[in-house]
């Protein structure tokens, strides 16, 4: 099954693809001392909905909606520049974000969206998708039957 951890490595790879050993990509917050360029990657506000079928019948089978929106920030080499280098950042993230393999099953990125502040480029994706939870049915124990022929 898909977890949030699953979509971290997944964007991990998409982005050491397409940026290279040349840019750092962390996945755990770090306080100081990281070198420029760098992704920083953190799931934001996920949630997780039952979809309800039809009530009256028993499921065995609960059907769920999980949405994953998350924030990759980038950190660019050239302070200078750095406008510029993130605007061309973004727009390969436009391009390597839109799908990703998490656990063997492709993912499509939506409502893609960026803004860049301080000095930051802040690039926003949604990984949502439906998950099945399946429930063991409970069984009886013991039947036993008396079986007679009637005359």
């Amino acid at each position: 099954m898909i977890t949030v951890n699953s979509i971290v490595e997944a964007v991990g790879a998409a982005l050491n693809a397409e940026f290279g050993d040349g840019c750092t990509v962390y996945a755990e917050e770090i306080k100081q001392g990281f070198e420029t360029p760098c992704f920083f990657i953190s799931c934001i506000n996920p949630s997780d909905r039952q979809l309800l079928g039809n009530a009256n019948r028993h499921v065995l089978a609960a059907r769920y909606y999980r949405e994953n929106r998350f924030c990759i920030q980038y950190f660019p080499r050239d302070e200078n520049n750095g406008r510029r280098e993130s605007y061309g950042a973004a727009e390969r993230l436009f391009e390597c974000l839109e799908e990703i393999t998490a656990d063997d099953d492709i993912v499509r990125g939506t409502d893609m969206n960026f803004e860049y502040t301080d000095g930051i480029l802040s690039f926003f994706v949604s990984y949502n998708f439906f998950a099945y939870k399946t429930r063991e049915p409970t069984l009886m124990e013991k039947l036993s039957r008396d079986v007679s022929k009637k005359r």
